[in-house]
């Protein structure tokens, strides 16, 4: 806890004392330009893992300003991404938000049609730390006796994802009403292997599934996953809700709050007979100035929980939020939680968690008319399970071919914590690339975590 206090309160001064450094960079003083009409951004996906292959592919977000203008917040949005490695997973998507379709009645359109796959997403068990990591078990080194294989804390999913919510006013322009309806379709499985050796070294080859199962394929084996969820299933859900946002901007609030409390609903006449659930969500996030344009802190503080019926495994990571703005909200852990921690760690029925945040914008610019600023972040996230997800043991072996310290723990959840440091670069306002890296306060949560994606956490 130390650390991280530290590592605030060093942030925090390093940003007061470059501020005053910086004060009399001429790139800062130029004017702003007020955009109209039509923008976009866009950049290439590159990346790289030794077991998924390279990921190649696109992001584009286009702008409407209008005319006359609105700058910077704009009339619509329409978000594209086409993304592939060379081992089979992909996102395919488009979303489209808008709070301008009828002038004579200001209603937010927020919709997304979605395509994911993944062929190793993680999976470490539910309840947190009551679940055991062993980072023994993926570690190839040949010394390492313990050793499993790369993908024993992995499976595979494939989710088709169709959203539409919408929102409109209340009381005033502050307080808003939040509905919305979706269908989202998911494919669980195995991990598959011979698609993942597929080239490699004899040396590298993974384990099949029938000789060394995984971490999903035990829990399937032993029933703690119901063979009614193992592959997973369709939810169509309702979601309704009201939101209080008084934020100055979308992208990157200074000054306001945003605070909303839902309510997502899968019942059974909506086609969810083996899966009607209800979960409420409650989350607070508050922007303050502390530089005028330049330095700010926010923070934002959550609850989830199932407050009926079961939520399907397979379900649980998801976070709900009035609006979304990225491919898929999904942790505890990870890039869209807490940063440096495993994705999907910290996993339950309910969950708390929250995030602390400086952001510091040290060079703000116009390059061709584009307006630019570049931004540092100092963060800490943390999270908890408060409500356990029911974890049946009795079907597990009990003739010493299963040692049970290897997969669960016997004391309750405790927080997990994350904390570093992020850069983002902004084109007019909006279009924000976002690199973030992050480190794990406890090894059973891992060690570390680079994320480059897009916009702030929250």
């Amino acid at each position: 806890m130390k650390k991280l206090i530290f590592v605030l309160l060093s942030f925090a001064f390093t940003s007061f004392a470059l501020q005053s450094i910086c004060q009399e960079d001429t790139t800062a003083t130029q004017t702003e330009k007020i955009k109209d009409g039509w923008t976009f951004g866009a950049v290439p996906v590159v990346a790289y893992d030794s077991d998924l292959g390279f990921k190649y592919g696109g992001l584009a977000n286009f702008y409407n300003y209008g005319k006359p203008t609105s700058y910077p917040e704009y009339l619509q949005s329409i978000y594209l991404e086409i993304s592939r490695t060379t081992k089979g997973s992909g996102i395919n998507q488009i979303s489209f938000d808008s709070e301008h379709m009828f002038p004579k009645m200001p209603i937010r359109i927020t919709s997304d049609f979605s395509y994911l796959t993944e062929q190793a997403l993680d999976f470490y068990g539910f309840n947190g730390y009551q679940s055991v990591f062993n980072s023994d078990f993926t570690d190839d080194d040949p010394n390492n006796t313990l050793y499993k294989s790369r993908m024993y804390y992995r499976m595979e999913r494939k989710m088709i994802r169709f959203t539409a919510d919408f929102s409109g006013r209340m009381f005033n322009d502050n307080f808003k009403w939040v509905a919305g309806l979706a269908h989202v379709n998911h494919k669980m499985g195995s991990v598959d292997i011979d698609a993942l050796n597929e080239g490699k070294e004899v040396e590298d080859l993974l384990p099949q599934i029938d000789s060394v199962p995984g971490l999903y394929d035990e829990y399937v084996a032993w029933g703690i996953i119901s063979e009614e969820e193992a592959n997973g299933g369709k939810i169509n859900y309702i979601k309704l809700g009201t939101v209080y946002d008084s934020r100055d901007n979308e992208a990157n609030p200074m000054s306001g709050i945003w605070s909303e409390i839902i309510l997502v609903t899968a019942p059974k006449f909506m086609d969810n007979y083996e899966n009607d659930y209800t979960q409420l969500s409650l989350t607070h996030r508050q922007y303050f100035t502390l530089i005028q344009k330049k330095l700010s802190f926010a923070y934002r503080l959550g609850y989830q929980g199932t407050i009926a019926g079961k939520t399907p495994y397979y379900m649980l990571p998801y976070l709900n939020f009035s609006y979304n703005p990225s491919i898929a909200i999904e942790g505890l852990g990870g890039a869209k939680s807490i940063r440096g921690v495993l994705r999907d760690r910290i996993v339950g029925d309910g969950i708390v968690y929250g995030n602390l945040e400086f952001r510091w914008k040290f060079i703000r610019t116009v390059i061709k008319n584009q307006n630019i600023y570049i931004a540092l972040s100092g963060f800490t996230d943390f999270g908890q399970v408060v409500q356990e997800t029911k974890i049946d043991k009795s079907n597990i072996p009990t003739d010493g071919s299963v040692d049970l310290t290897n997969y669960f723990g016997s004391e309750n959840d405790e927080l997990h914590l994350g904390y570093g440091l992020g850069l983002h670069f902004a084109l007019n306002e909006n279009f924000i690339i976002a690199f973030d890296y992050g480190l794990a306060n406890d090894k059973r949560d891992g060690s570390s975590g680079l994320y480059i994606g897009m916009n702030y956490l929250f």
